[in-house]
């Protein structure tokens, strides 16, 4: 990292491009397929629905099934070579399970990305320790999990917030994530003084939302998630809802919207980012030292 377009984004919004080409010529998904030969829908649906990497090959025949002219062509085929991309991206991320891997794959061309965690620290955010007592509590539930190979790659995703040109990143964090719970004393000092530096990078913000704060009609997240905003407008916002055995990836403009009406809510009820690192480096026993920002919290950061 960091890479270019992300594939699994291209991947949907190639497919929802070559939806509306098919329904634009009124063709359903066996006329299709074939005037193609392919054996079975399976495959054209796959495609359509972003789930499978295309081949190339398969796109231009569907192109010229479509009689897509050559400008649209050339401004698709682009769309279509990210898509497909797969090698370059595999050696760049290196080792992750399939969880991992969604994230990185999202966080690695993000230009916007706000999180919302009810009980534990981000990855992005989590020291080594840190991140091995995450790792290794949710191999306890799975026991399938590399806890090596799992904390190696959430430490590698860290680095999308050091990268030439990062993303701008917020953390909201329900004050609950500030209990130590079970964490080793040490350990969790030095999770909390590596938040307060984190908080003062000029790409990075970090807010606590109180426990009494109440949203706008009292509307109160389930999960964590993460919303994603990507460069070119045109690549679908994106929120990743976690659950305890999987993510789930919403890409629709109602589920996404609906989830940027609770970052706003959220945003309008935490902490100032300056009152948060207060906090935080009261909590790690550290001495506030004022940091001045350009912008202290400025304008709610522009989640669509």
């Amino acid at each position: 990292m960091p890479l270019s377009a992300s594939p699994v984004i291209r991947r949907v919004r190639l497919g929802a491009e070559l939806r509306r080409l098919r329904h634009r010529e009124s063709l359903t998904l066996e006329q299709v397929c074939g005037r193609l030969g392919w054996a079975s829908t399976s495959k054209l649906s796959r495609i359509e629905l972003g789930q499978s990497r295309p081949d190339l090959a398969d796109v231009l025949d569907l192109f010229d099934v479509y009689a897509v002219p050559p400008g649209q062509r050339e401004a698709l085929i682009v769309i279509a070579r990210d898509a497909a991309t797969g090698r370059g991206w595999s050696k760049a991320l290196g080792e992750m399970g399939e969880r991992q891997r969604a994230y990185a794959e999202l966080e690695a061309g993000v230009a916007r990305l706000v999180e919302y965690q009810p009980a534990v620290v981000p990855g992005l955010l989590q020291t080594p320790a840190y991140a091995r007592l995450r790792v290794s509590a949710g191999a306890l539930l799975d026991d399938e999990v590399d806890v090596e190979a799992d904390l190696r790659a959430r430490l590698a995703r860290q680095e999308v917030l050091r990268r030439a040109d990062p993303p701008e990143y917020t953390a909201l964090l329900d004050e609950r994530v500030c209990d130590r719970g079970g964490t080793p004393v040490e350990v969790w000092r030095e999770q909390l003084r590596h938040l307060v530096t984190l908080a003062d990078r000029p790409n990075v913000t970090i807010r606590l939302v109180a426990r009494d704060a109440a949203p706008h009609g009292d509307v109160q997240p389930l999960t964590g998630f993460s919303h994603y905003a990507f460069p070119d407008p045109a690549d679908p916002r994106t929120v990743l809802v976690e659950t305890l055995t999987t993510d789930l990836r919403l890409v629709t403009e109602t589920d996404v919207a609906r989830y940027e009406r609770l970052v706003e809510w959220l945003l309008a009820v935490a902490l100032p980012a300056e009152e948060t690192a207060a906090l935080l480096a009261r909590q790690a026993e550290l001495p506030v030292v004022p940091r001045p920002r350009a912008a202290p919290d400025g304008p709610l950061p522009d989640v669509r």
